[in-house]
């Protein structure tokens, strides 16, 4: 099974994610489950995880992105298993069932919806109570003040340091970015218990392309080193995206608990 688009930056996202496919599909006796794709646009994720043979409900806000997504799942022949509906975190159940899905992605939304805290309540309560198991992947802190640093803009990486939604200036496009453990700390207030949490395009996004395409191989070790240091503290503090992955507790409904 091939990787998601851009493989090289989503390695260690997809492969953690097929993984936990897998346990969710043998936890459950069946080999389909229900996937739910919050901002899921065209179909990084939800077409690689439909040719696995699940079914894909995503929920995104771009009748434009939801187009592209047809036509991808059509080519990659899983149309029958990839269904768009237009909607967000904040209304996701005008368009989503609660309670209904296996799995479900909610990655780049975070940042952008007005209040995380309420997004990820929502995408919590669309596990199904009796097991289910999310996956969050969101920017992160760390890794902008290392890029804007690295740029040579040190007033801006200072800034995006101490700004409480860890922005470096007026011009940021993202409006917020997560810590490892202000992230984690938000999930699990969410009744989810935390599995495992992976720094993500620690090196990809600082790594000039020009050396990755002149080396043959260059991208496939890339990736490998991304893998290797997924999982260590030191490196998902200056990772460029965070990853948490986390599942229902046993006896809890995911959607009890409130953000304080």
């Amino acid at each position: 099974m091939s990787r998601p688009h851009a493989h090289f930056r989503t390695a260690v996202v997809w492969e953690v994610l097929r993984e936990a496919l897998d346990d969710r599909a043998k936890a459950a006796g069946r080999e389909t489950l229900d996937v739910l794709d919050t901002g899921g646009g065209t179909g990084n994720f939800a077409v690689p995880v439909a040719r696995l043979g699940h079914r894909v409900t995503v929920v995104d806000p771009s009748p434009d992105a939801l187009f592209a997504l047809e036509r991808r799942a059509t080519e990659e022949g899983v149309a029958g298993r990839v269904r768009g509906v237009q909607g967000d975190a904040h209304g996701l159940f005008d368009v989503a069932e609660r309670g209904g899905y296996d799995v479900v992605l909610c990655h780049g939304v975070l940042e952008y919806v007005d209040d995380p805290a309420e997004g990820l309540r929502n995408v919590a309560a669309a596990l199904r109570p009796g097991g289910g198991t999310l996956s969050v992947l969101t920017a992160g802190l760390g890794g902008a003040v290392l890029s804007r640093a690295l740029a040579g803009h040190f007033t801006e990486a200072r800034r995006a340091l101490t700004d409480p939604d860890g922005r470096w200036g007026g011009g940021d496009p993202v409006p917020r970015r997560f810590t490892p453990e202000r992230l984690a700390s938000l999930v699990a207030a969410n009744g989810l218990e935390v599995g495992a949490v992976h720094g993500v395009r620690v090196f990809a996004d600082l790594v000039p392309g020009a050396l990755v395409d002149a080396e043959p191989g260059a991208t496939e070790a890339l990736a490998r080193l991304e893998e290797a240091v997924a999982e260590l503290p030191a490196f998902q503090s200056v990772a460029a995206h965070l990853h948490v992955l986390a599942r229902t507790r046993e006896g809890s409904a995911p959607f009890a608990d409130e953000v304080r």
